[in-house]
């Protein structure tokens, strides 16, 4: 099992001394992965499905992993996750190759779909597809970053006669990780994705979900490069050895863990604890 940890970007970590500090104990830990939470904006008041209050400080995932790049040496730096159809694909293609260069090659691109229909509003997305943009969008970063002579054209994305360089580190591109628990979703992860991101899945949901990958498999002709999808969950805490081992029972190749605590020297003790009793016991 292989242990990430969740909210590099989010609250505490939204100083950048703290993120950073936060980030190197991680990695000293055993840690095999950072990853960041993504809402450029949050409704306000605060409503459902809104995971947290307007006041939450939030950096920018990719300003975030840009920083850590020079602040950490191994540790992978994923987003967990983009929320793609809110962003211009062509921009996000070449905001992505530009941290995996600078992290010497670490960069995990996680993506979701997104569910907050105020922050597509607030940003000039159309909400209804967005799982529609999200496909194409994923189909034109992939031709930024692998084509020879990249072109593409989509219903809202056409260009040919470009080019962008530096191409990332990773060949023939950065992982792809896309994160949902709908029938979509495990669709999607199936065809375009190296691997699946589940947030706050119980192993019972977990279950659940790796049933509906393995449903999506034959609905989908599979374009990732990889034989099989990597399976990453961020489990409700508390989490101990045995909650560990009933994920991995499941297949589950990494756990991303929720570690948040009032200041920098308390939540670098809670990574600590955990490195101790999770990732170096494993």
């Amino acid at each position: 099992m292989k242990f990430g940890l969740y909210g590099i970007n989010v609250g505490v970590c939204a100083d950048p001394e703290a993120s950073a500090r936060v980030a190197r104990v991680a990695e000293e830990a055993g840690f095999d992965s950072l990853w960041t939470a993504e809402h450029v904006v949050l409704p306000d008041p605060q409503v459902p499905p809104s995971p947290v209050g307007p006041q939450e400080r939030l950096l920018d995932p990719l300003a975030s992993l840009a920083f850590l790049a020079g602040q950490t040496r191994r540790v992978k730096l994923a987003t967990g996750i983009v929320i793609l159809p809110q962003r211009n694909p062509v921009v996000l293609a070449k905001e992505l190759a530009s941290v995996d260069v600078l992290s010497g090659g670490r960069l995990v691109f996680g993506i979701g779909a997104g569910y907050l229909e105020p922050e597509f509003r607030a940003i000039g997305a159309d909400f209804e597809s967005r799982g529609a943009r999200t496909d194409e969008f994923l189909e034109v970063i992939r031709a930024l970053w692998t084509m020879r002579s990249p072109a593409y054209s989509g219903d809202t994305v056409s260009f040919a006669g470009v080019d962008a360089h530096p191409r990332p580190v990773q060949e023939p591109h950065p992982p792809i990780v896309v994160g949902g628990t709908s029938p979509p979703a495990f669709r999607r992860a199936q065809r375009y994705g190296d691997g699946w991101y589940g947030f706050l899945r119980t192993p019972e949901l977990t279950a659940s979900d790796m049933a509906g990958l393995e449903e999506a498999a034959g609905e989908v002709d599979r374009t990732a490069g990889a034989d099989r999808l990597e399976i990453t969950v961020t489990p409700p805490p508390p989490v101990d050895p045995g909650t560990v081992a009933r994920y991995a029972e499941l297949g589950v190749d990494r756990l991303v863990l929720l570690a948040f605590a009032p200041d920098a020297d308390a939540q670098m003790r809670m990574v600590e604890e955990a490195g101790e009793l999770l990732v170096r016991a494993g």
